[in-house]
């Protein structure tokens, strides 16, 4: 990862980024036993620093632990306990469609806060960048307009938000999700208030979809200024690139599954179809990433990185690690 700009203003920059080297990350031990060119190809993805996904399938009990051990990998990896380490959390449940049917039980809820307590404290004075419930716009479909998933996402980014060197951003959706008519912008500005952006450093984008980065500069852009407006200034953003090498809307698709489209042959590839995006980096101006001069100082302005949170080489962005499809991916990269 080449990083040219250091900016004091940016937490995230003029730092190492630490790359997890074990077992709970899937492309991993595929890595490590390959050789020759599959090496070489799927260390695009295992030899990049990305957010390590943590949610409900981890316990209350050994949530503490896990990010412990997840934390002093990384560094050590860095060789240096300076080094940024990138974690997004799903622990929210119910979410997704179960959201939009049911609230959270008194003892659910209760058990996110001691979830969350304990992840806290895990990360403790860890340099850490925090990506916080993926697929935010869930937060708008709980039943009778209940904000009680925003209040318990809230309590998370206000607890976290805490730690001395630790950077919250706020999952609001993508470019292309919420859509206009389902309000755009103000719907997402909506989320990141709901959801306790005063406490964070900001918003994240892209998480799941496969927006362009110029699009999803744009409405980072957008989303933080109509915060400003609403007197909250000063929030920043981070974009997901990891899928979005060959950006299209998501509603585009019309395969059966979206969250699992299919990779792109070639780089000449009409799509839609996925391929890895601008690898993680903090370095906008770089003309290797053959962004338009507008979408540079947009991205100077207001975005702190392009992380790479998505998991495309994960069937259905999930598991298991399909090798043939990161081989692929990593095969018809640009970069």
């Amino acid at each position: 990862m080449r990083q040219r700009r250091i900016d004091a203003q940016n937490p995230l920059a003029g730092r190492p980024w630490g790359v997890y080297e074990g077992d709970g990350e899937m492309a991993w031990a595929p890595y490590e036993r390959a050789s020759g060119e599959t090496k070489q190809l799927l260390g695009k993805i295992a030899l990049a620093p990305k957010a390590k996904w943590f949610g409900g399938w981890i316990s209350d009990a050994e949530i503490a632990d896990k990010v412990r051990g997840y934390v002093a990998s990384s560094q050590q990896q860095a060789g240096s306990t300076d080094a940024l380490v990138q974690m997004s959390i799903f622990r929210m449940h119910p979410w997704e469609d179960e959201a939009c049917h049911r609230l959270p039980t008194p003892a659910e809820s209760a058990s996110y806060r001691t979830w969350i307590e304990r992840f806290a404290s895990a990360v403790g004075d860890a340099h850490a960048a925090i990506i916080l419930q993926p697929d935010g716009p869930f937060a708008l479909c709980a039943p009778r307009g209940s904000r009680a998933p925003s209040d318990l996402i809230a309590f998370a980014a206000r607890t976290l938000s805490a730690l001395p060197n630790t950077s919250v951003y706020i999952d609001v959706g993508a470019a292309d999700w919420p859509i206009e008519s389902q309000g755009g912008v103000p719907a997402a500005t909506r989320i990141a208030i709901q959801d306790g952006v005063r406490y964070a450093r900001g918003i994240a984008l892209n998480t799941t979809h496969y927006s362009s980065t110029i699009d999803e500069v744009e409405r980072g852009a957008d989303v933080v200024r109509a915060l400003a407006t609403q007197g909250i200034a000063d929030k920043h953003f981070v974009v997901n690139t990891s899928s979005n090498g060959k950006g299209f809307v998501f509603g585009d698709y019309r395969a059966p599954d979206p969250d699992n489209a299919r990779v792109c042959a070639s780089q000449q590839d009409p799509g839609p179809c996925v391929a890895l995006g601008i690898p993680p980096t903090y370095d906008f101006a770089d003309p290797e990433w053959g962004l338009p001069q507008h979408t540079v100082e947009l991205a100077q302005q207001y975005a702190d990185a392009f992380l790479w949170i998505g998991r495309p080489w994960l069937y259905d962005q999930n598991e298991p690690f399909v090798e043939s499809r990161a081989l692929t991916l990593a095969r018809v990269s640009r970069w």
